[in-house]
């Protein structure tokens, strides 16, 4: 009986990827049939690469249709690897090298100011998003990829952590929603993931089910550091247990929410003036300040306004959260500019940390800067102000030597 399957992406616009039509037979050898425009090129190179994973699998008898739009080696190993697994039972896994530059691992607490989704079966958005320089690039297997995909998705973002630069921002991945994402899991905790989304996360038993498999991978693959969680809340429910969420792991480093998921749970349209997500949004950040983790914003789905991207960020900033998503490139700029401390912000918090640090030179215990006392929450968020601008270089590490020769 024969056994034809396909996988991966053809048609206009498709970029950096491949289609492949595999017909597994029982005589007749290896049939590779190559269209591509590079094929003068690159021609011999694929068709070596596909004799090369069949030959992994132990197929000797196939008919591979190829039409090549450009598609890198490691993603010919992923559509070639899903379509092989769709019609064979086998745990051997084909891995390309893995890239040196992509073994790096990343702390709690770093800027999370942006962080850019890519869909997960779409290697064409994924080869240069790192050039971008946001702080973290989002592989998503969850809901930009259709569900007849979700499959050979797997092995497309198992291949981009093993072989796509990212140039160190934050690599990221958001899985299925939970049980299905628990299957996600073998395919990206051993490869350098540094954290995981979780959407429509409703509890902390969800995030305890997950971690429980993670440390089952952890330990089989010899992985001794910190993958870091951020559940995604996107229903009344998800925002009515935000704290429990919050604290229910130590790798618990962020909450974020999906207002579109959020909206459609209330029965009501997200609009620009956001009324409607304000205590939605309030509760996110008010259960992070408590768990003392990162609250970060939603996505602005309306790529070409770039002055009501502007205004969300602002408002966003204004309510307490420390970044948000975004889908398209041009869009990060704009989220770290408008993230970062200002020159307002940055002298104000001068003023309260100078103050600060002469009260206790002078072993006073109280704090006072003009006629107002200044208490711990505020030099504590000013040193912190201080701290980000210095670590963006916005301020200089000896910003107080020029403060007191002023």
């Amino acid at each position: 009986m024969y056994q034809i399957v396909e996988t991966g992406n053809k048609g206009k616009g498709i970029r950096s990827d491949c289609y492949i039509r595999l017909e597994l037979k029982q005589t007749g050898g290896i049939i590779i049939n190559l269209t591509s425009k590079v094929k003068v090129l690159y021609g011999k190179q694929i068709i070596k690469e596909v004799e090369n994973i069949l030959s992994f699998y132990d197929i000797k008898d196939a008919v591979v249709d190829i039409e090549d739009s450009g598609a890198l080696s490691l993603v010919i190993a992923a559509r070639m690897e899903a379509a092989i697994k769709k019609v064979i039972d086998t745990n051997k896994e084909y891995l390309l090298p893995f890239l040196s530059e992509n073994e790096y691992t990343t702390k709690r607490e770093i800027n999370r100011f942006s962080r850019l989704y890519l869909p997960g079966n779409s290697p064409g958005m994924m080869l240069n998003a790192g050039l971008h320089k946001p702080n973290g690039i989002i592989l998503d297997l969850e809901d930009a990829v259709a569900f007849d995909k979700k499959f050979e998705a797997r092995f497309m973002v198992r291949n981009a952590l093993r072989g796509i630069n990212f140039y160190g921002a934050e690599r990221m991945v958001r899985i299925n929603q939970i049980p299905k994402g628990i299957e996600d899991l073998d395919y990206v905790i051993p490869h350098y993931v540094n954290l995981l989304l979780v959407p429509k996360c409703e509890s902390a038993s969800q995030i305890h089910q997950l971690n429980n498999r993670i440390d089952e991978l952890k330990k089989q693959h010899n992985i001794t550091y910190n993958i870091w969680l951020m559940p995604i809340i996107e229903s009344a429910m998800g925002v009515l247990k935000a704290l429990e969420i919050a604290t229910s792991a130590n790798n618990v480093v962020a909450l974020t929410i999906g207002l579109e998921d959020y909206t459609a749970d209330l029965g009501t349209t997200r609009t620009k003036e956001a009324t409607e997500t304000f205590f939605a949004r309030s509760m996110i950040v008010n259960a992070c300040r408590a768990a003392g983790i990162q609250p970060i914003d939603s996505v602005f789905s309306d790529v070409s306004d770039v002055e009501g991207l502007i205004s969300n960020v602002k408002m966003s900033k204004s309510l307490g959260f420390d970044g948000m998503g975004c889908i398209h490139p041009r869009q990060i700029k704009i989220i770290q500019k408008y993230f970062s401390p200002d020159d307002n912000e940055i002298e104000k918090a001068k003023k309260i940390v100078n103050a600060f640090m002469l009260a206790t030179e002078k072993g006073l215990g109280v704090v006072s800067l003009g006629s107002k006392m200044i208490d711990a929450p505020v030099v504590k968020r000013a040193e912190k102000t201080i701290n980000l601008a210095i670590s963006l270089g916005i301020l200089n590490e000896k910003w107080r030597e020029e403060f007191l020769e002023k």
